[in-house]
């Protein structure tokens, strides 16, 4: 039975990272966590390029276009949106996770959500790097993962 499945080998790899300035003492934790892993997975320095935007809301749209360019084989959406005393911050989240998850299913590559949605600071920092691990290395070892895995199975499919 065939089984196909990612390498975690990125060295043939262009991604991108788009990552939001709001909440930056995250979002910087963050993009360090997926730019080290990305190295550590053999993506070159030069074959990622990171877009920063103002904040979580900005995300979806950059992350249409860069799916739109042709240039890369995967993304990275990297955000912290900290839950504070009105409706805005539901309003956020589910915009951002909706825009982020409308690329990822009808553009042409992968598109990871890193974009965090915690009920505090604390809980941000222990997700980029704190005791919950990294998201944003997380993000990147399953971008490298499936942008191979969808390689794979499109040269399976035309065999």
């Amino acid at each position: 039975m065939p089984e196909i499945t990612g390498q975690l080998n990125g060295e043939k790899l262009k991604i991108a990272i788009v990552v939001a300035k709001f909440n930056e003492i995250v979002t910087g934790k963050l993009l360090k966590g997926a730019q080290e892993k990305l190295w550590q997975l053999n993506v070159a320095k030069q074959n990622i390029t990171v877009v920063k935007v103002p904040g979580a809301m900005e995300i979806p749209r950059i992350v249409k276009l860069l799916s739109e360019s042709g240039r890369f084989d995967g993304i990275i959406a990297l955000g912290a949106v900290v839950k504070g005393e009105t409706a805005h911050f539901d309003y956020v989240c589910a915009e951002s996770a909706a825009g982020v998850s409308q690329v990822s299913l009808n553009g042409s590559v992968p598109v990871m959500y890193g974009i965090l949605t915690t009920e505090n600071m604390v809980q941000a920092l222990n997700r980029a790097g704190g005791k919950a691990g990294n998201k944003g290395s997380e993000c990147a070892v399953d971008v490298v993962e499936v942008a191979n895995l969808e390689l794979e199975i499109k040269n399976n499919v035309r065999r």
